[in-house]
């Protein structure tokens, strides 16, 4: 099978690759913990992220943001405390703000799925590249949703975090044109 250049041999990454990334996704759920997960990711590798996956999803309540929204100063220290997480405490208590936020947008639009979506008329944006070298660190498109994100009162969600969660939740499918899994 021809995969994308950037998963190489790991395990993890091509799971992540053959079963998630640029594959459309309408869960609410998986929505919230790519934007968790893609903010905890700034600064460093994504396989680091994905490393620390499940202790993610057992802190995170396996990413119920109504139950995130309710975490305190105490279960953030805690959670700060695991190096199974990335224990940046301003990533952390940018993931509770954001799940207030998400509940919010959840509110307004029906789902936060429904939100995201439209920005793409509700159709995937299947691009064409021949090379990683072709793939941007974000676009127009991540531009505008981050903004509208950031004037929400989302934290921690720029243009290039946004860009790669449209990448993992398929609303962008990015993968080269001689990928298998295209």
């Amino acid at each position: 099978m021809k995969r994308c250049e950037w998963v190489g041999d790991d395990p993890l990454y091509i799971k992540y690759h053959d079963e998630e990334w640029g594959k459309e996704n309408h869960d609410d759920r998986v929505h919230f913990e790519f934007l968790v997960l893609e903010s905890a990711q700034a600064g460093l590798s994504w396989i680091t992220v994905l490393r620390k996956r499940e202790n993610y999803r057992k802190h995170y309540e396996n990413f119920h943001p109504e139950k995130v929204a309710n975490f305190d100063e105490k279960k953030i220290e805690e959670m700060l405390k695991d190096s199974g997480i990335i224990r940046n405490k301003r990533k952390v208590e940018a993931s509770v703000n954001n799940a207030k936020r998400f509940l919010e947008v959840q509110k307004e639009f029906g789902s936060f799925d429904k939100y995201i979506w439209s920005f793409v008329d509700n159709e995937q944006v299947v691009n064409n590249w021949s090379t990683i070298k072709e793939i941007p660190a974000k676009t127009e498109l991540s531009d505008k949703i981050s903004k509208d994100l950031k004037k929400r009162g989302f934290k921690f969600i720029g243009s290039t975090i946004i860009y790669s969660h449209l990448q993992a939740v398929g609303i962008v499918n990015d993968h080269i044109n001689y990928c298998d899994f295209k």
